[in-house]
C-alpha cells in the first residue's frame, strides 16, 4: 500500500491538475417541474453516477486535515473524478450516511458525516444524490433533516428520504438536455433500525408493487426518464444476488403500454463493484462499489482492497423517433476508479495509468467484474470507448 501511495503521489498532481482545468457547470437547482426550455429540447444528454459515498473517521480526518484546521474540506479528495462528474449533463450520487451536527461525527457502525460532504459533491459537479440506505436512521429523524438540509444549502437535488410527508410524496424532477429525468430511490434494510411509526415515509424501502406503482406516477407527472437508485445486494459479494436478478427482471420488464416504466437501474450497498447488465432492453448496474470509504475488512475479518474500488457509469440518452416515445441510451461506458486511503484521493484508474501508475491489476480486475454477465456484447465499453480487452 505504502508503495503504491508513493507512486500515485507521482502521478496524482498531473491527473488532478487535468480535473481542475475542466470547465465548471451551472449547478443552479433546477425548478421541479419546469418546462424544458425549446432550446434545448430533444438534444438528447449524459447522465453519470457513481457509487456510496460512505465517509469513515479516517475519510472524515483527511477532510479535516484538506480543510486546514477550518473545518472540512472534502473538494480535494474528490477532485481526481470531477473531470469525469462535470462535464456530464446530470450527475447523480450515493450519500449513504447522514449528518452530524456541530463537531459531533463518526464512523462505524452509527455514521454521522460533516455537512460539508455535500459542499464537495457539488463543487465536483454532481447535481443530485440517492439518500436511501442502510444508514440513513443511523441518528434517526434529526440525522436524515440535517443532511436535506445540506444538500439543499449546496444545491443538489436528493431523493430516498424526507423530512416531510409531503416531501416524500412529492417527486424529484430534474431537466437535463430537455428531458425531465425522475429520480427514484429506495433501500432494502435501514439495519434493524424501524421507520418512525408517525415518520413511515422518513426512508423509502425497496417494494417492488411500490417501486412499479411511483414509477407510474412520476411519468402522469411529466418525467421522460425513470431512473431507479437501489441500496440492495450482498457485501463483499462480486455477483449479484438472486433478489437482485428477480428485481431486475421484474422491475426492467414493467410496462404501461409498450413504453418500460423504469429508464436505469443503478446499484449501492456491496462495497464493491458488480456487473452491468442490459435486462429487458435497460441498462442495470447491479453495483456501483464504494467511491469513498476508509480502509475495510470483510466478512472474515480481512483487509479487503475491492471495497475502495468502485466504477462511474456514464449513459447517453437520445431523444425518442416518435412523441411519446422512449428516451433509449445509445451509449453506455464506466470509469474504473480507486479510493486511495493512504493518499485520501479518488483516483481515476485510467487517467492515473495514462500518467504512468502501475495500477493496471486494479483496474482490470474491475473491468473483468463488470463485463461479467455480457455487456460487452450489449455495446458497454470503457469511457475512453474501448471494449472489454481495452487499451494500456
Amino acid at each position: 500500500m505504502i508503495a503504491r501511495s508513493r507512486q500515485l503521489a507521482l502521478v496524482l498532481t498531473a491527473v488532478l491538475a487535468a480535473g481542475a482545468a475542466c470547465q465548471a457547470r451551472d449547478h443552479t437547482p433546477q425548478t421541479q417541474g419546469r418546462p424544458a426550455p425549446s432550446a434545448t429540447a430533444h438534444r438528447g444528454f449524459t447522465l453519470v453516477a457513481s457509487g456510496d459515498v460512505l465517509p469513515h473517521t479516517s475519510v472524515i480526518e483527511q477532510a479535516a486535515f484538506d480543510g486546514g484546521g477550518d473545518g472540512y474540506d472534502f473538494r480535494p479528495m474528490l477532485s481526481g473524478i470531477r473531470s469525469v462528474v462535470a462535464p456530464a449533463d446530470l450527475a447523480l450520487c450515493h450519500m449513504e450516511t447522514v449528518y452530524g451536527a456541530d463537531g459531533d461525527y463518526s464512523g462505524y457502525p452509527l455514521f454521522k458525516s460533516p455537512p460539508e460532504v455535500a459542499a464537495g459533491l457539488a463543487a465536483t459537479g454532481y447535481d443530485g444524490c440517492s439518500t436511501a440506505s442502510n444508514h440513513t436512521l443511523d441518528d434517526g429523524e434529526e440525522g436524515i433533516r440535517r443532511t436535506l438540509d445540506a444538500l439543499d444549502r449546496a444545491g443538489l437535488r436528493h431523493a430516498g428520504s424526507a423530512r416531510s410527508a409531503r416531501e416524500a410524496a412529492a417527486p424529484t424532477l430534474l431537466e437535463a438536455g430537455g428531458a425531465r429525468v425522475a429520480h427514484l430511490a429506495y433501500t432494502f434494510d435501514t439495519n434493524g433500525i424501524p421507520l418512525p411509526q408517525d415518520r413511515p415515509w422518513a426512508v423509502n424501502l425497496i417494494d417492488e408493487r411500490r417501486i412499479v406503482a411511483d414509477a407510474r406516477a412520476v411519468r402522469k407527472a411529466g418525467a421522460d426518464v425513470v431512473v431507479l437508485s437501489l441500496h440492495w445486494g450482498t457485501e463483499w459479494q462480486d455477483t449479484p444476488d438472486d433478489l437482485q436478478l428477480s428485481l431486475a427482471r421484474s422491475l426492467t420488464a414493467s410496462k404501461t403500454g409498450d413504453r418500460p416504466d423504469v429508464d436505469l437501474i443503478l446499484g449501492t450497498h456491496a462495497h464493491v463493484p458488480q456487473a452491468y447488465e442490459k435486462v429487458n432492453g435497460t441498462w442495470v448496474v447491479y453495483g456501483m462499489g464504494d467511491q469513498i470509504a476508509g480502509e475495510m475488512t470483510n466478512h472474515d475479518g480481512t483487509h479487503d482492497p475491492r471495497g475502495n474500488q468502485s466504477t462511474v457509469g456514464r449513459f447517453t440518452f437520445s431523444p425518442p423517433a416518435r412523441p411519446g416515445g422512449r428516451w433509449e441510451v445509445t451509449r453506455a461506458e464506466f470509469v474504473p476508479q480507486l479510493y486511495d486511503v493512504d493518499a485520501g484521493r479518488v483516483v481515476d484508474l485510467d487517467a492515473a495509468i495514462a500518467q504512468g501508475a502501475e495500477l493496471h491489476a486494479v483496474r482490470d480486475r474491475i473491468r473483468d467484474v463488470v463485463f461479467s454477465r455480457g455487456a460487452a456484447e450489449d455495446g458497454l465499453v470503457t469511457a475512453g470507448g474501448t471494449g472489454k480487452e481495452g487499451d494500456d
